[in-house]
Order: C-alpha cells, then sequence, then structure tokens
C-alpha cells in the first residue's frame, strides 16, 4: 500500500472537469466580462481554422457559454483587448494579463532562430515595421509582392512573409484583428495594454508563475505537464521548480486513479486533498477535438479511457472513424464520437454517424439529450435543422 494519499479515478475526473469548466451546468451570457471570465480560468483557448461545425475555438467557448457567439470573442480581442493571440503549444488566444510572461517565449524564439536560417529573411524586418508605422496594419497578402519563395526556407514563404510571421514570434508585431480567418498585424505598442506590455518579470518569476497557474488550471499534474500546459517554460525548470516547492510543503504529491484502475504519481496543491469532490452534471456535451479537456491525449486517455486522434491525414480508407469526428462528454464519462458537419447550403446540422463507446447504450433519454446538445451546436453553426443519415439515429 502506498504511503502516498490517493484520488480515486471517479474523484479525479472530477476535479480535472471542474478545473475545465465542464463539471457545472453551463450559465452566463458569454460575452464581455463572462466571456472573460471563462478564458481567464481556462488561461487560454486553441484556435483553429477547421470549420466542420465551427472553428475549435468558438466551440470550446460554446460548450461551457451556450449563450456565446462568435463575434463576442472577436469584441473582446479586437476591441477590449482582454485577450492576446499568439501560441502555447498551438496558437491560441490568450488572457491578455499573462502577456508579460511571453516575454520568455519570444526571447526564446529570437535566440532559436538566431542558430537558424534568420538571414535569409532578416533585411525585410525595417521595411515591415517601418510600412506598419506608416500605413498601419497589415496583413501577409500585404507584403512581399514580386518576391519569389523561398526553396527549402521556413515554410516554403516569401521573404516577406516569413518576416511579418517572424516579428509576430518575437513580440514585435502583435495581431490587432483578423477578416475571416487572416491575420493583421499592428506594432505591439498599438495593441498590446501598457501595463502589460511594459511589465518585465524575471525568468524566475515567470516560472514560478507557469507552474502555479498550470497546477491552479489542471488540478495535479506531473512537472512535465505542467512544463507542457503553457508550452513556455523547458521541462527541467518545471522539474526543479516542483522539487523546490515540494521541499518548502508548497505542493505534496499524491496517486491519481487511472481508468485502468492503476495509480500515477502527481503533484497537487495539499488543499486539493482536503475539499470535498466537486460534483459533476449530467449533461452531455459535444466537445471540439481541440478541447482543453482533450488536448494531452494520453491525460485524458489514463483517466477517462477514451483514446482520441484526429484523422484528417489519414487515408480515408484506413480510417477508423472520419475526417473530423467530435467527442462526446456526459457526466464525468466521455460516451462516444459522432461525425457531423454544417451543411450550410441546405441549412442544416448533418449527422453521419455515431460511435458509442464500448459498454455505452444510447437509449431514447440519452438519444434526446444528445439531440438537444446538437441543436445547441446547430445554433453555434448558424444553421436551422438537424437531420440524419437514413434517420438511423432514431429508436
Amino acid at each position: 500500500m502506498s504511503a502516498l494519499p490517493r484520488i480515486p479515478n471517479r474523484a479525479a475526473r472530477a476535479i480535472f472537469l471542474d478545473h475545465h469548466g465542464l463539471a457545472d451546468t453551463p450559465t452566463g451570457s458569454g460575452k464581455g466580462a463572462d466571456l472573460q471570465q471563462v478564458i481567464d480560468d481556462l488561461g487560454f483557448v486553441q484556435i483553429d481554422s477547421i470549420n466542420t461545425v465551427s472553428r475549435a475555438h468558438h466551440m470550446i467557448l460554446h460548450t461551457r457559454r451556450p449563450a456565446y457567439r462568435p463575434r463576442n470573442l472577436a469584441l473582446l480581442h479586437d476591441r477590449d483587448r482582454g485577450v492576446f493571440e499568439h501560441w502555447t503549444h498551438d496558437a491560441s488566444m490568450i488572457s491578455m494579463q499573462h502577456f508579460p510572461h511571453w516575454g520568455l517565449k519570444f526571447r526564446r524564439y529570437a535566440e532559436r532562430w538566431k542558430k537558424g536560417r534568420r538571414a535569409e529573411f532578416e533585411d525585410k524586418f525595417d521595411e515591415i515595421l517601418t510600412r506598419i508605422s506608416d500605413h498601419g496594419p497589415c496583413c501577409s497578402g500585404d507584403v512581399g509582392e514580386g518576391e519569389e519563395r523561398s526553396s527549402g526556407g521556413w515554410w516554403d514563404w516569401h521573404p516577406s512573409k516569413a518576416a511579418l510571421e517572424y516579428l509576430w514570434r518575437t513580440g514585435q508585431l502583435s495581431v490587432c484583428h483578423r477578416q475571416g480567418f487572416r491575420k493583421y498585424y499592428d506594432l505591439t505598442e498599438n495593441v498590446i495594454p501598457a501595463e502589460h506590455m511594459n511589465a518585465r518579470p524575471k525568468l524566475e518569476e515567470t516560472i514560478d508563475w507557469a507552474c502555479r497557474s498550470a497546477l491552479d488550471r489542471l488540478g495535479y499534474a506531473t512537472s512535465g505537464e505542467l512544463a507542457a500546459f503553457w508550452d513556455l517554460i523547458k521541462p527541467d525548470e518545471a522539474k526543479a521548480w516542483c522539487a523546490a516547492a515540494l521541499k518548502r510543503g508548497e505542493i505534496t504529491e499524491a496517486e491519481i486513479g487511472l481508468d485502468t484502475g492503476g495509480w500515477r504519481k502527481s503533484f497537487v496543491w495539499p488543499e486539493t486533498l482536503d475539499q470535498d469532490t466537486p460534483a459533476v452534471t449530467s449533461r452531455l456535451r459535444i466537445l471540439s477535438p481541440f478541447d482543453p479537456a482533450l488536448r494531452d491525449r494520453k491525460r485524458a486517455e489514463r483517466l477517462f479511457g477514451f483514446h482520441y486522434r484526429i484523422e484528417i491525414f489519414v487515408p480515408e480508407a484506413k480510417r477508423t472513424y472520419g475526417y473530423y469526428v467530435f467527442p462526446i462528454l456526459e457526466g464525468n464519462k466521455l460516451i462516444g464520437r459522432v461525425d457531423v458537419k454544417a451543411d450550410r447550403d441546405k441549412d442544416r446540422l448533418h449527422v453521419k454517424a455515431l460511435w458509442p463507446e464500448v459498454g455505452v447504450q444510447f437509449g431514447a433519454g440519452r438519444i434526446t439529450r444528445l439531440e438537444s446538445a446538437l441543436a445547441r451546436s446547430a445554433r453555434l453553426a448558424d444553421v436551422s435543422a438537424v437531420t440524419f443519415e437514413n434517420d438511423w439515429l432514431r429508436p
């Protein structure tokens, strides 16, 4: 018997879902201060271009606030400056309060590219910065006219596009808005509020913040999971922080119950062990494949016994499920996946296939709950009807 305290799998699921905004029945306007709070709680929302039902960032927010509509995020970013766009593990909308810590990412990105092929496009830096300073925001289509694409260069872009991307990734430019899905860049001082842009946390302050804020949002984690959450600090920096925090008694170790019946050692805040297990709503939700609860595929599989991968790049004949299928969460279980697409020409959300997890039955009650979730997704996708392939879903 382990000497460490244990969090059984059912409680671990509840804690995880509670920390990801999926334990409660959602309420709220999904705009303004309410939307800001959702993103503050999550830390960031991943951006993705695939629009099968709605883009990932919109689905993530809609799952937690059914009243949410895509315009609300644009207003929060473009007008209110409550979030900024940059990279975590992928392109994301990140709470503006965290911008000062992205100075570390900017510096490390610049250092990495000093050793790379920056010389292929660095002579475009001044030209682009001057253009934006004199004429205002621009997109990639506004630069590089007549330039040849680099052979084997950065993403095979023309030099001005590569320079534009580099200046954004190193913090000299910021995304000020999008038109459609196209990014427009402006000088960072014109986008980021001064109190955030001018803050200069030290390396150790950013490491401390990254680990603490990640543990706050994960509930329990290994040092590697803390480092991966923001993808901002190095694994050895997170490991050293955990060792020091453990020695100080600020965090403790516990064993987390796995779906398989095993246990995994993780770090937790001591108070987590003293709190009651959060109640989890029985609500059924259709999740984006990029939902924060699923971002770490291995963690989700350990916790829920749910194996998921996106099969976009898998040849159709070799796919297990489909091009882009959506996981289904009900209560504290991932119960299946559904192949659904917004057919906007026909003003419908069309359900092509449903795959229940092993041992899960879709009786009349569960089908009714699924249809309610699909109706919510249809409203987000701005289509009127929900239809089913050969009407197969109805009993």
